[in-house]
């Protein structure tokens, strides 16, 4: 007897949610992530027609590692926000297509899926939940720095979209960490080294600040105004504040355009000017940690 198709679609899509990210998967928090208490329901995974995974329902936040080549790291780490909205988690082209080009450069790269803010029913917010699992984020790595042969020194972040709105907010929110508390990982630091914000949302919540970490700014001239235009208007607020900067507006581009092997022209090379920032700023010298 052949199987009814909503039951074998079913079957595909629990075979995808598995199985699309081969690499290792780290939970950010011990037990029940503070704010999701109650909340026990699994992911969910949409598949697009392009093949794209998508992800929604995060109450367990978790990072994907992605590890250099043995022999190969030099010491840098980026913790990689994909966007969707606050609604989903597009994880591919804004995610985990990232994190292998830059683990193939000696970079140690992590995709964080954090708790979604605007989804429906979502009792989360950005600055409390999303905010708390970035922090966590940057703790956690740098607390198994030496395990996974990183720099606590060079951990950064990149988001895209509404990641970029995160990864913009920990960089602005951050603290030292507790000395004396009894898990390891809260006594790190929660403070990016560097931030890279690729079109971010929000960007008129954007307001650097004398201290924040040097900023990658890019986005495509096409993308809506908000976007387009408020990140050349954040880039003189960082000049501003005294935080260096760097912005790249690329004409012919829309949003959304990540990392795809369908990119076309100078935007498909944005990553090597990201691996040139980085490089400029001593990011990458491969110094032993």
């Amino acid at each position: 007897m052949k199987p009814r198709l909503p039951l074998l679609a079913a079957i595909i899509g629990l075979f995808a949610a598995c199985s699309f990210a081969a690499e290792p998967v780290v939970p950010l928090w011990p037990g029940v992530a503070p704010g999701s208490a109650g909340r026990t329901e699994p992911e969910k995974v949409r598949i697009t027609d392009s093949g794209e995974h998508v992800v929604s329902g995060v109450h367990q936040p978790n990072l994907t590692v992605y590890l250099p080549a043995p022999g190969t790291a030099n010491g840098a780490a980026v913790i990689v926000f994909p966007g969707g909205g606050h609604r989903e988690l597009w994880v591919d082209h804004e995610g985990h297509a990232v994190a292998r080009w830059l683990a193939g450069r000696g970079i140690a790269a992590f995709v964080l899926k954090y708790r979604l803010a605007r989804e429906e029913g979502s009792t989360y917010r950005v600055e409390v939940e999303a905010l708390a699992d970035a922090q966590r984020a940057l703790r956690h790595v740098r607390a198994r720095a030496a395990e996974w042969q990183i720099d606590p020194a060079r951990v950064g972040v990149l988001g895209f979209s509404a990641g970029g709105e995160v990864a913009g907010l920990v960089s602005r929110k951050f603290d030292d960490g507790q000395p004396g508390a009894a898990d390891v990982i809260e006594r790190q630091s929660s403070k990016p080294a560097f931030q890279a914000l690729i079109y971010p949302g929000r960007t008129q919540n954007i307001e650097p600040a004398a201290g924040n970490p040097p900023a990658f700014l890019l986005a495509g001239y096409e993308d809506r105004p908000d976007i387009s235009e408020g990140l050349a208007e954040v880039y003189l607020r960082f000049k501003k504040a005294g935080v260096p900067a760097e912005l790249h507006l690329y004409s012919g581009v829309g949003h959304g355009f990540g990392q795809r092997a369908t990119n076309k022209g100078p935007v498909a090379g944005w990553l090597d000017r990201f691996h040139d920032w980085l490089a400029g700023r001593n990011l990458l010298n491969s110094a032993k940690p």
